[in-house]
């Protein structure tokens, strides 16, 4: 199956979050945030370790106070994945995580006091060449922005942004990465659509306070989905009342669609009808959680019928089709071989994970002749 994108990624400068490139030509990146008690170190490690087998490539951890930094400093010893520190008011915080080994500050310029104060903490950041993530939210604009637009609105935002900006720029400050939340998909794309022409800095694209699993999931996919097809966008966090680790999943799934990025099993499976020669349903189910430690990207198609069954098996890695009396199966577009009714779970399962393991091997030789 053809795996390169159409979309033209809108040109942005390159900042590093610990060891992970974001912005320029690096690939976008899935970010979620930890919604333990940050004091409760252990807790807190074990979510940020599900949310690295998820796939997450950067994780944030909430600051509020000196306990949680300090809790937020032995965390960062044992995990391996960059961490953001989210940080509100006050500018210690900010100076002592960075000195715990932060790799990316999130704060807003604005509201953490003075000048002195913020040139206390851009200053530790360049010395420690550690990144700023500008972060504006519909829900906590200025007041006098609120009083000069009525409520939010895109452009509200985009000035908010852009005094954040401009305190960053009179600094000297350039390594940082912003963000234009709302929980409005309009007011999100169309206040992402103007930045975008106004800075080179990476963007952090998300729909804030999205909703739960399933609304939640939607609204963040046509929102962040209209904005990536634009190529804007070069990381990426799915806001959901949900199980943080649902966050990073649903990432993958949009990035994945949009051919942005590959991981793990891509599954074209039809929605099921009468016609069908095996349960699919059922099948898609069981066979989306045995495959959920597969990272080697790999297509894999169910289909119930002979119908559309050929046609869609002949363009991926593993193909099923439905058929009478078994059903038939196809590696790399050719037919290989019948799976009766019985175990088809179990078979299917083992001929993908062959040809993962398969494609793992031929992509490890290419890196060791390369």
């Amino acid at each position: 199956m053809q795996s390169l994108s159409p979309i033209v990624r809108r040109k942005s400068r390159q900042i590093m979050v610990g060891n992970v490139p974001v912005g320029g030509d690096a690939p976008i990146t899935i970010q979620s945030m930890t919604n333990t008690e940050t004091t409760d170190v252990a807790a807190t490690v074990s979510q940020v370790n599900r949310l690295i087998a998820a796939g997450a490539d950067i994780v944030r951890v909430s600051v509020p106070s000196m306990e949680a930094a300090e809790a937020f400093g032995a965390i960062r010893k044992q995990v391996a994945v960059p961490l953001v520190a989210d940080i509100h008011f006050d500018y210690r915080i900010a100076l002592r995580v960075a000195d715990l080994g932060v790799d990316c500050l999130r704060i807003n310029p604005g509201n953490i006091g003075r000048e002195k104060r913020v040139q206390a903490v851009v200053d530790k950041a360049r010395d420690l060449n550690i990144p700023i993530r500008i972060g504006v939210n519909a829900g906590s604009l200025e007041k006098d922005l609120q009083k000069k637009y009525g409520e939010p609105t895109p452009d509200a935002l985009v000035e908010s942004a852009m005094r954040h900006v401009e305190i960053l720029d009179s600094l000297n400050f350039h390594n940082f990465k912003l963000s234009l939340k709302a929980s409005d998909i309009f007011m999100a794309v169309a206040a992402y659509r103007k930045i975008a022409t106004l800075i080179d800095n990476p963007l952090h694209l998300g729909i804030t306070e999205a909703g739960g699993l399933r609304g939640g999931t939607v609204k963040s996919s046509i929102g962040l989905g209209l904005l990536l097809m634009d190529g804007i966008g070069d990381t990426i966090r799915v806001s959901l009342a949900a199980d943080p680790v649902e966050e990073v999943k649903v990432g993958w799934d949009m990035l994945k669609s949009l051919r942005l990025r590959s991981k793990g099993v891509n599954f074209i499976a039809c929605p099921s009808c009468s016609r069908q020669n095996f349960d699919v349903i059922k099948t898609m189910n069981e066979l989306e959680l045995r495959l959920e430690d597969i990272t080697t990207p790999i297509d894999v198609a169910v289909i119930g019928c002979i119908v559309n069954g050929p046609g869609e098996a002949k363009e991926v890695d593993v193909g099923l089709t439905g058929g009478t009396p078994n059903n038939l199966v196809y590696i790399d577009g050719k037919p290989s071989q019948k799976l009766s009714q019985n175990n088809l779970v179990d078979e299917l399962e083992n001929l993908i994970r062959n040809k993962a393991a398969l494609k793992a091997a031929q992509q490890e030789n290419l890196i060791a002749k390369s």
